[in-house]
């Protein structure tokens, strides 16, 4: 950033051309990659909270729930478990902007003739990036509990794994330009991120649910995350009629399938608004 500051001293932050802002944009994706591989416990963290469900829920609830026609709890659970690697890494990976505003490394970057936008994005990219990253070293698990992955099937899950985590790295953006210690994000993301979790569809099946209870998993933007990933590794595991009718994959909403073209339009929805709330937090006086 500082190499922006010093070739743009002149320069209109409402002005800024499109190779200056390309730039930033870069330099802010990429420290916020150096930054992740620096931090192995990070890294190890970030993968152990999901190889407990899969491994200990997976197996634990397998046994009480049993199998239909072969297929059983744990490859149900799999896309879930993709999805909070990605959720909770893209994230928690706005940290940074608190850590960086601790230390004053946030006014560095604000004072610079860039647009805000460009930071959001950069770092939007960064974190999107890491959590995709983390969601696919997901897949390399998937051979042990009999899921079967093809060369469609991955390409698919990584382009959802993309647009999930660059949706909730927007979120975690806007949270985080509003918070100024950073204690304060981490407790208000635990209050955030276990009830959109839990509430998504990620552990157990969206039909046959309570009333209340249905209402609460269908507002949640996350369940529209969940469902496209699940529904995509299904078609690819050839799901006997049976086990798709018990363990379902898909959202109804008054008795309506939504088709996965229209899940990934609300993703994408969200996504829009929580970029234009983050480029408005910081472009509040920090």
């Amino acid at each position: 950033m500082t190499d922006v500051i010093n070739t743009n001293d002149n320069a209109n932050p409402n002005g800024s051309n499109f190779s200056t802002e390309l730039r930033t944009i870069l330099m802010v994706w990429q420290r916020e990659l150096i930054r992740f591989g620096r931090n192995r416990t990070r890294i190890i963290t970030s993968l152990s909270q999901p190889l407990l469900f899969l491994f200990v829920l997976g197996y634990g609830m397998s046994t009480l729930v049993g199998s239909t026609e072969g297929f059983d709890f744990k490859k149900f659970l799999f896309p879930g478990i993709v999805a909070m690697s990605v959720v909770s890494t893209a994230i928690f990976s706005a940290i940074s902007i608190v850590w960086d505003r601790e230390f004053g490394f946030l006014r560095e970057m604000l004072v610079a003739p860039v647009r805000r936008s460009s930071l959001v994005i950069g770092k939007t990219l960064g974190g999107a990036s890491v959590a995709a990253l983390q969601g696919t070293i997901m897949l390399v698990l998937a051979p042990l509990i009999g899921v079967r992955l093809t060369v469609l099937l991955v390409i698919e899950v990584i382009g959802l794994e993309l647009l999930m985590a660059i949706a909730l790295t927007a979120f975690g953006v806007f949270v985080a330009s509003r918070i100024e210690r950073i204690e304060g994000f981490q407790v208000v993301m635990q209050l955030v991120l276990f009830p959109m979790l839990f509430l998504s569809g990620a552990l157990f099946p969206l039909s046959g649910l309570p009333v209340w209870l249905s209402v609460l998993t269908r507002v949640n933007p996350l369940t529209y995350a969940v469902a496209p990933l699940r529904q995509v590794v299904f078609a690819a595991q050839n799901v006997p009629p049976a086990a798709a009718a018990r363990f379902s994959a898909q959202v109804t909403i008054f008795g309506h399938v939504l088709p996965i073209w229209s899940e990934v339009s609300l993703v994408g929805i969200f996504f829009v608004v929580f970029f234009l709330l983050a480029v408005q937090g910081l472009s509040r006086r920090q």
